[in-house]
């Protein structure tokens, strides 16, 4: 005889298994590209799947059950846009929930749909680091800490 949950059990256990990664402490590992000194502490037992390659240079990452990603990408800055300028060519939503800009860097968050995305770009002469993250709006708390060591570890040359 097997057993096969059902859809509702099936997302329970999801959650569950969710909370329980995010309510233990991390462990932590710092993600370099060489090419532009572009580093960041990513919680690699929390994403633990590699997703590809963004555009320009880095890596994309993703938690086992897809439900929160996490992407590293460092694009040259030709225009030698400043951050605001950077920040208004992508055309980011009218609603943003929160927006810092500064003369070396911009962060942003909001929600869309059922997910909270976060961006943060530090720029230096010729090249912008960022990391994006998305995760569930229903787990916003859960992810205040790891969000915030996350963005404050940052750095580029």
């Amino acid at each position: 005889m097997s057993f096969k949950p059902s859809a509702p059990a099936a997302a329970l256990v999801l959650v569950a298994w969710t909370s329980a990664v995010l309510a233990q402490p991390a462990r932590w590992a710092t993600y370099t590209i060489p090419e532009t000194g572009t580093s960041v502490d990513v919680p690699t037992s929390i994403f633990t799947v590699e997703a590809g390659k963004p555009d320009g240079r880095g890596q994309r990452f993703r938690t086992p059950d897809g439900r929160a990603d996490l992407t590293v990408q460092a694009v040259p800055n030709v225009s030698k846009d400043s951050p605001a300028a950077f920040l208004a060519k992508k055309q980011p939503p009218p609603r943003i929930q929160y927006k810092r800009v500064t003369s070396r860097f911009f962060a942003v968050s909001s929600y869309k749909g059922d997910k909270v995305w976060y961006d943060r770009c530090n720029f230096s002469a010729t090249t912008v680091h960022c990391v994006l993250i998305n995760y569930p709006a229903s787990e916003e708390h859960e992810w205040d800490d790891i969000v915030t060591r996350i963005s404050l570890s940052l750095r580029g040359r």
